[in-house]
């Protein structure tokens, strides 16, 4: 975290371990220096830049965590006496590193195995390194604390669950949208019919028409035929007399026949096929008109499909959503207003990079707390970022937490317990401070 570092260091005791007391002599800069923080709320180390204010908690990281900490020029310049460093702790542990080699010797009350096996049984080296968490990406804070509240695994599989939907959703959107667009680009005919014209139909229809008119075709070269027989019978009559009788029976009969005959033909009317021909003509123009609304009305209806899916897959990503919101709610955080969103840390609703430096100090002191409740104290540097009152409030949250806090801060106003000045620490009653604000900022009581 850009401006200022944190370190945790952490016990298997039962009571959550704390520093009383920190003599360190010649280290970097430091000449020597002495911090008695106070049990809970913040301890501040002030001085100017360049005084060994971060050395001070440098000599608390190295005494804890072990050569990996051991800086690459430990001893003073200008030194002939090698680093040594005395760490008295509250559950009666002393370490000390001292000599040319900054040899390690743990004195235990309780009579267990010295050494950095018995600090590494207690120092939890992530937490050693807090920076480490602070600038982690918002995802690996977020899978931290649902680590430390036990719901890794079951939000990991929510988290996989909502992303495999959310990618099928967007699958779906984006053909529905690709179907909307080429329904809404196709023409439409409305004076074409709703179904594809059969030719054969028309066909058949032209051919019954065809068939009555050759029918009444017919019926004509019939009545036709009769008129030239009647107009043989009246030749023959005339010149057959002797068969006048037959010939007139004949007759008579012919011209009854063609009496209805000639009635039948005036009542006759042929139809019309010029419409079905333009029909038959017109059918490929016409079908071509029908399947292109048929195409548009499906494209519509696979639009809606795709549509409707979306809002489906929409509803299943919100369900998973609540679910991991309800288990986080009923959830036993570590502070009051953490969540995890879209797979990220946030706080009271902001994420990471949208917090105050302070929330960002107070959620990594809480859930790293949360990683081993056995945490008495915190090493924070480079507070000089924090106004006051800023200060004051975060203060005031660790001392409610029982946490107790060495920080460092570039200044030596009345909020400093001990000035380091020029490599040696002064207490705050050897500042030349105003007397009422002296009062405010003593050691352990900020």
């Amino acid at each position: 975290m850009g401006g200022f570092s944190v370190h945790f260091f952490l016990s298997s005791e039962l009571e959550p371990v704390k520093i009383t007391r920190l003599e360190a002599e010649n280290i970097k800069r430091i000449r020597a220096v002495v911090v008695t923080p106070g049990e809970n709320g913040l301890t501040i180390v002030g001085g100017k830049n360049g005084q060994g204010k971060t050395t001070a908690l440098d000599a608390i990281v190295w005494a804890l965590g072990g050569d990996r900490y051991r800086p690459s020029k430990p001893q003073r310049d200008g030194s002939a006496l090698p680093p040594k460093i005395k760490l008295t702790l509250s559950n009666g542990i002393i370490v000390e590193r001292s000599g040319k080699n900054s040899d390690l010797k743990v004195t235990d009350p309780s009579g267990r195995k010295a050494g950095q096996q018995l600090l590494n049984s207690f120092v939890e080296q992530f937490a050693l390194d807090m920076p480490k968490f602070m600038q982690a990406t918002p995802r690996d804070k977020a899978v931290t604390l649902l680590r430390v509240i036990g719901l890794e695994a079951r939000v990991g599989e929510l988290d996989r669950k909502e992303q495999e939907l959310y990618n099928q959703r967007r699958t779906i959107g984006q053909i529905s949208d690709q179907k909307k667009k080429y329904a809404e680009e196709l023409p439409s005919y409305p004076d074409a019919p709703s179904e594809i014209v059969s030719a054969s139909e028309l066909i058949q229809r032209q051919q019954a028409i065809l068939a009555r008119n050759g029918e009444n075709q017919r019926k004509r070269q019939h009545r036709d035929e009769l008129k030239r027989q009647k107009a043989e019978q009246e030749r023959t009559v005339e010149t057959l007399k002797r068969q006048l009788q037959e010939a007139e029976e004949r007759y008579r009969s012919i011209a009854e026949d063609y009496e209805t005959a000639q009635k039948d033909a005036l009542d006759l009317l042929d139809e019309s096929t010029a419409e079905l021909e333009r029909d038959i003509w017109d059918i490929d123009n016409t079908n071509r008109k029908v399947h292109t609304n048929q195409a548009k009305a499906r494209a519509q209806e696979e639009a809606k499909q795709y549509s409707d899916q979306y809002e489906g897959l929409t509803a299943q990503i919100e369900a998973v959503r609540k679910q991991k919101s309800d288990l986080l709610n009923g959830a036993n955080l570590p502070l009051p207003g953490l969540s995890v969103e879209n797979g990220e840390l946030t706080y009271m609703g902001k994420a990471w990079d949208c917090m105050s430096g302070s929330d960002q100090l107070r959620v990594s002191a809480a859930i790293v707390r949360a990683l081993k409740p056995q945490c008495g104290f915190i090493l924070m540097d480079k507070l000089e970022q924090m106004d006051l009152d800023t200060l004051r409030d975060f203060a005031a949250w660790m001392r409610e937490q029982g946490l107790q806090g060495i920080a460092t801060r570039v200044s030596t106003g009345a909020e400093c317990a001990i000035i380091i000045e020029d490599g040696y620490s002064k207490s705050a009653d050897e500042i030349p401070v105003p007397a009422p604000v002296k009062q405010t900022w003593k050691a352990g009581t900020f």
